[in-house]
């Protein structure tokens, strides 16, 4: 296929998709403005819920398009396009952890002096937990994540342009920053779970914390894309691109982090139930409880057992329809999931985690 028909975009239709769009961004910041009113003490772990979905999205496309220079393969290629512009949008999520930085003291309670006086625990996990070294760690995150991600797309770019060969020669520099990339990736990805969601409660730790937030980044944006692909299946260039074979083997990659997510997720639920501390069982005992258990209910259900035995289905994977409303399912189910991880933090007294600030 020639690089003119697959650099050809079909736009028909794109400007309303556009309005719609903007209608109910709109909308929603009318209601999200109306919440904060009626509940102000809900907007800054709301905006740290969105924050963190946001992110996993962009995050996870970026993670994947590195995977992608790495393997190569049929699935990568025809989603490459939205994994770059997913991790384009890196820029903005910094923009969006402006606030959760200026309102730090609303979110951790390492970051009050006073609790800080009045708790031994946090006086010993100070020397990391302060918000100078918290703030400068957020900034060497993004840095890099931007830095990465916008020298992979302005390459990706220049091959379009015909600016830079399609050689092997030529290629091998997005492997060259891919593969220490994901290295670094898992590594910050794992700092920002500990600095970001896992000190919300300063008490409680995990070592298997940040993979399972790496896992879920992943899935969110693979699920993301697929769900586009279907959209764009009808459109030039990918009506004349992508096949069921395509939708297939994403639908088996999906099916293999679904799985995934839910091992490192049992694992640490094992782990810390049958060693039955007092540093971190209450961790699982308030998701456990004052109406919390039911919501951890419907996250084991629909986080695994509801996409594992639907993924399962041969002929569902190749289903492009029916394929993309299990991939948004798994999009909104992530974000139940951070819902799940952040708010009992906020909802002790088992309170509803989601109102209009949101």
């Amino acid at each position: 296929m020639s690089t003119s028909t697959l650099t050809t975009i079909d736009e028909t239709g794109i400007g309303q998709l556009q309005k719609r769009a903007l209608m109910v961004a709109v909308a929603g910041a009318v209601i999200g403005a109306i919440g904060v009113v009626l509940h102000p003490g809900d907007l800054m772990p709301s905006w740290l819920i969105g924050f963190m979905f946001t992110l996993g999205l962009s995050l996870g496309c970026f993670a994947l398009l590195m995977v992608q220079h790495m393997t190569g393969g049929h699935w990568g290629l025809v989603t490459r396009r939205i994994f770059e512009a997913g991790s384009s949008l890196l820029p903005l999520c910094a923009l969006l952890f402006i606030p959760v930085a200026v309102f730090t003291p609303k979110l951790y309670l390492w970051a009050r002096p006073e609790a800080v006086a009045a708790d031994a625990i946090l006086q010993h996990k100070a020397l990391y937990l302060n918000w100078e070294f918290f703030l400068l760690r957020a900034v060497v995150y993004f840095v890099v994540w931007i830095f990465c991600a916008m020298l992979l797309n302005k390459w990706s770019a220049q091959q379009d342009r015909g600016e830079a060969a399609m050689t092997e020669a030529d290629s091998r520099r997005f492997r060259v920053v891919s593969a220490p990339g994901l290295l670094v990736y898992v590594i910050l990805v794992s700092l920002a779970a500990v600095d970001w969601m896992m000190s919300l409660d300063p008490h409680w730790y995990s070592t298997i914390y940040g993979l399972i937030l790496v896992v879920g980044q992943a899935l969110s944006a693979l699920a993301f894309s697929v769900a586009v692909l279907a959209l764009l299946l009808t459109r030039e260039p990918m009506n004349a691109v992508l096949t069921t074979r395509h939708f297939h083997a994403l639908g088996k990659l999906m099916l293999a982090f679904v799985m995934l997510w839910a091992y490192f997720s049992f694992s640490q639920f094992l782990i810390i139930w049958s060693g039955n501390l007092p540093e971190e069982i209450p961790y699982y005992l308030e998701r456990l409880r004052g109406g919390w258990q039911y919501v951890s209910l419907g996250l084991v259900a629909g986080h695994f057992v509801l996409p594992f035995c639907l993924l399962l289905s041969q002929d569902l994977k190749k289903r492009p329809k029916l394929l993309a409303r299990v991939a948004w399912f798994i999009v909104a189910i992530r974000l139940y999931d951070l819902i799940w991880l952040i708010a009992p933090t906020f909802h002790h007294d088992g309170g509803f985690p989601i109102s209009l600030a949101n």
